[in-house]
């Protein structure tokens, strides 16, 4: 599915016209999340890896670097910045589950490192911001 396609339906989301689960809104996020990631040299390797009370919704390479991709979708900006909805505690339960990861895949001595990326609205527009080493 084109990312204008995944856009025309979250706008039927957003107006009522096409009521998704908050499951369904966060698969879609993910995949652009996903695309976006892609276009900027990323490879992604894994979707929603759980372990330790934890999921991580993307796991990617950065050149060499593992990196582990919390995705946040806001549909305004009223209730913070989506970089903003990873708390402390969140933060502790995906460090935990992406030590888990490494381990199982053989990959605990490569630099890691954890990313949020943020999808808003701003009017009639879907912005993509990437925070790099975000915590």
């Amino acid at each position: 599915m084109s990312v204008a396609a995944l856009l025309r339906q979250c706008l039927g989301w957003l107006t009522g016209s096409a009521p998704l689960s908050n499951r369904e809104v966060g698969n879609r996020g993910e995949a652009w999340a996903a695309r976006q990631l892609r276009r900027q040299g990323y490879r992604v390797v894994a979707r929603n890896f759980r372990a330790a009370g934890a999921e991580i919704d993307l796991v990617a390479f950065d050149g060499a670097t593992l990196v582990f991709i919390e995705v946040k979708l806001r549909r305004s900006l009223g209730a913070g910045s989506p970089g903003e909805a990873v708390t402390f505690h969140k933060q502790q339960r995906l460090r935990r589950a992406a030590a888990i990861f490494a381990d199982r895949r053989g990959l605990a001595e490569r630099p890691m490192r954890f990313d949020v990326m943020g999808i808003s609205r701003s009017g009639r527009r879907w912005q993509f911001d990437l925070i790099k080493d975000a915590f």
